[in-house]
């Protein structure tokens, strides 16, 4: 949390609205400004910042900001540390002119403990009960007025999902912002022990006079806040030291009384809460089985709900896998046709070359990760709405937590499969940043789809299609054995992480399980729009960026030293008497040559040479080295560079019969073979672990603000990638493979 004087006001009003996970928050959102919601982030992190325009009848047009989803507003996230900073106003973010708070009427016990901290900091409130119109389910009645008066702010019955109520709640705001008082609570929570009273009184006069926190209410509640978030082991930023000290001594000194802190902050503000109950929360009816109560027999069921999660994710793994083809292709053929187009109106050479080769291909392929990134967003987006999201959570936290993480990490992990780059995007779904790290760096070593290209080429290339068992394909067996390699290696490299470099103490996985209900398919249209663009113009610079240095790499230096030679040829073969076909063919086959020679003296080609007694213990050449620095702009680029070093062209692919009689035909100088099913099953290994994806580079480059964490993933899992292909290697050759 950053010390320094608040951010210069903006003109107009401003009303933060918050929330815990899975009220509604977000329909509501939209459902005030219209969908019409700008993106950015938040000061210093990677955390999204949604903000609209809201318009009142008194105010006009008034910025509604989204605050992040939390439970609390004890800092153990990001998020929640967010949410403290974007109630209080404390720098760099501006302070609200009132909250507007999203409480769900069905938990409506459990989410007044974040009201009350919203409450304590004395800005204005206004409480939105919404899913008001699911009560009836549960048989609970909730007095509107009752509970209005208990916490001295306003209380407005809505639903969000069926925009019922909205004008009454835009009413209220315009009451609060016109008459803060109004908004400003009576009685509340104290507590109530002495000794808890000199705890916060001792922190409170530590709190940082930069804060400007004038109101001694406001220093009081950001001294219950202190309590409940500092320790010597948090992850909170920019906190003064001094204040973290005073905590930590607080601490120490109730526990040697034999008192817990948090026990008593969280103990009186739900004791406060219960002796209020009873004059707003009425049990009417014994509550019938309701739908969510008859669905999660079923989904979280220790076997059939696993057995349902897996299909659910196999579905998801499919659509990503091969339904986004059709959308990819078509983005590949018109990146295609465009390239044709614009090259075809250039004179031939370096320009045309660049404009092809550089931006048109590298725009490509950035835009080629769309329809991947859109389906994984719609995914989770519905996986949310439906409130099946903290199911997959609950059900997979005790097989993450053996690893260090919680459940919320297995759906980037199993997005993963698809591709990194979306599957990096959506570990903002996950609290801490220390999970979010971890996770992010064992992504990648999930086998993504642009590793299949290779996989499919060596192992068509240099395993025959014979079967194990008499009805056990090879191949298959193969390509199923790659999966669970890289699966196994993800999740022992994630404990071994999180155990050293991201050691922490675990903090439970605190879920609410909401009732189920229908999507609202406008908000997560909208979500997929959002996460798209900000891809797009974020992630998608940086990609484009490599892309241009590995065209670059594979095309300089141009000495035209071996052209003339080529023209000569060419000239030759223009001047023979074969026609049409023939000569067409024969003019690519001197054209493939003529790239072949100019990639081998380029400066990757001159950095494979470099690299080979680097990777000859792997049982490499040089010519799988240049493959691998192709490989770098994208996993699948690797067969295409195969094919120009081969001089078989370009426009091959892992089907392509020629590729791959020339595989298993290429020889040494000493006439021994280059591939054999060895060398092929070694080079899969290290393609299964080595980052050589740029594209994933840069999305953890832009979701850490960093170069430091990119550079380590590529270092540690090149290393990996090479332990572990040296072993296969080495190891084969010594059972007598070789």
């Amino acid at each position: 949390m950053q010390q320094g004087s608040p951010a210069p006001a903006l003109q107009g009003s401003r009303v933060a609205i918050a929330g815990n996970p899975n009220t509604g928050k977000t329909t509501l959102f939209n459902r005030l400004t219209g969908l019409s919601a700008k993106v950015g982030n938040y000061p210093g992190v990677t955390v999204e910042r949604e903000s609209g325009t809201m318009r009142l009848e008194r105010f006009g047009a008034v910025e509604l900001t989204d605050v992040p989803g939390t439970y609390s507003l004890t800092a153990r996230s990001a998020e929640e540390l967010i949410a403290i900073q974007a109630i209080c106003g404390l720098h760099p973010l501006e302070r609200p002119d009132a909250v507007l708070l999203v409480v769900d009427a069905t938990q409506l016990t459990r989410n007044l403990y974040l009201a009350l901290q919203v409450i304590e900091t004395d800005i204005p409130v206004v409480i939105a009960l919404n899913m008001i119109d699911m009560l009836a389910a549960t048989g609970i009645e909730i007095d509107v007025a009752a509970l209005e008066r208990e916490l001295g702010v306003p209380v407005v019955a809505i639903s969000a999902q069926h925009n019922r109520g909205l004008d009454d709640l835009r009413a209220a705001l315009d009451r609060v912002l016109e008459n803060p008082r109004c908004g400003r609570p009576g009685p509340r929570w104290i507590p109530e022990s002495r000794e808890l009273q000199q705890d916060v009184r001792s922190v409170a006069e530590r709190l940082p006079a930069l804060w400007k926190l004038d109101e001694v209410q406001r220093r009081e509640a950001l001294a219950l806040w202190a309590l409940l978030s500092l320790d010597e082991h948090d992850e909170i930023q920019g906190v003064p030291q001094a204040l973290r000290q005073v905590v930590v001594e607080r601490r120490r000194l109730a526990a040697a009384a034999g008192r817990e802190i948090d026990a008593e902050i969280i103990r009186g503000r739900y004791e406060w809460i219960d002796r209020r109950a009873s004059s707003f929360l009425k049990q009417s009816a014994r509550p019938r089985s309701s739908l969510t109560d008859r669905v999660d027999r079923l989904l979280l069921h220790p076997f059939l709900g696993f057995t349902t999660f897996l299909i659910a994710m196999g579905v998801v793994f499919q659509a990503l896998f091969s339904w986004a083809d059709p959308a990819i292709s078509t983005i590949e053929g018109a990146v295609g046709w465009l390239k044709e187009l614009v090259v075809g109106a250039l004179p031939p050479g370096l320009a045309a070359d660049f404009v092809g080769d550089g931006l048109i291909e590298g725009v490509g392929s950035v835009v080629v990760f769309l329809p991947q990134i859109m389906l994984l967003f719609f995914f989770i987006g519905v996986m949310e709405d439906t409130g099946y999201m903290a199911r997959v959570a609950f059900l997979m936290d005790r097989l993450m937590k053996s690893i260090g993480l919680h459940g919320r990490a297995f759906v980037p992990m199993m997005s993963g499969f698809a591709c990194a780059v979306p599957a990096i995007l959506a570990t903002r779904t996950m609290e801490r940043q220390r999970d979010r790290m971890l996770t992010m760096m064992v992504v990648p070593l999930m086998t993504c789809s642009a590793r299949l290209p290779v996989y499919s080429l060596m192992i068509a290339a240099l395993f025959p299609p014979d079967t194990v068992l008499g009805f056990v394909p090879v191949q298959g067996l193969l390509m199923v054995a790659m999966y669970v390699f890289s699966t196994l290696v993800a999740l022992l490299a994630a404990a071994v992480l999180g155990r050293t470099l991201f050691k922490g103490p675990r903090v439970p996985l605190l879920l609410e399980m909401p009732p189920y209900r229908s999507p609202h398919w406008p908000s997560i249209g909208a979500m997929m729009w959002r996460k798209s663009m900000v891809f797009l113009t974020e992630a998608g610079t940086g990609i484009l960026a490599c892309t241009v240095i590995m065209w670059a790499l594979l095309t300089f230096p141009r000495t035209g030293e071996h052209d003339a030679a080529f023209d000569a040829r060419r000239a030759q073969a223009e001047a023979s008497s074969a026609e049409g076909e023939q000569r067409a063919e024969l003019l690519a086959s001197i054209e493939n040559e003529r790239r072949a020679r100019a990639l081998q003296h380029s400066y990757g080609g001159r950095l494979g040479h470099a690299m080979e007694p680097l990777i000859e213990p792997l049982g490499f050449d040089w010519k799988i080295g240049v493959g691998l620095l192709g490989a770098f702009a994208a996993r699948e680029v690797f067969v295409s560079t195969m094919g120009v070093v081969y001089g078989m062209g370009e426009d091959v692919d892992d089907q392509s019969v020629g590729l791959r009689q020339r595989i298993k035909q290429e020889t040494r100088d000493d006439g021994r073979p280059v591939y054999t099913p060895l060398v092929g099953l070694t080079l899969m290994v290290f393609f299964a672990v080595a980052c050589q994806c740029m594209s994933t580079l840069a999305a953890v480059r832009r979701e850490t603000k960093s170069w430091r964490w990119p550079a380590f993933l590529f270092v540690y899992t090149g290393l990996l990638a090479w332990l572990l292909a040296f072993a296969v290697h080495q190891g084969g050759r010594l059972l007598g493979f070789a």
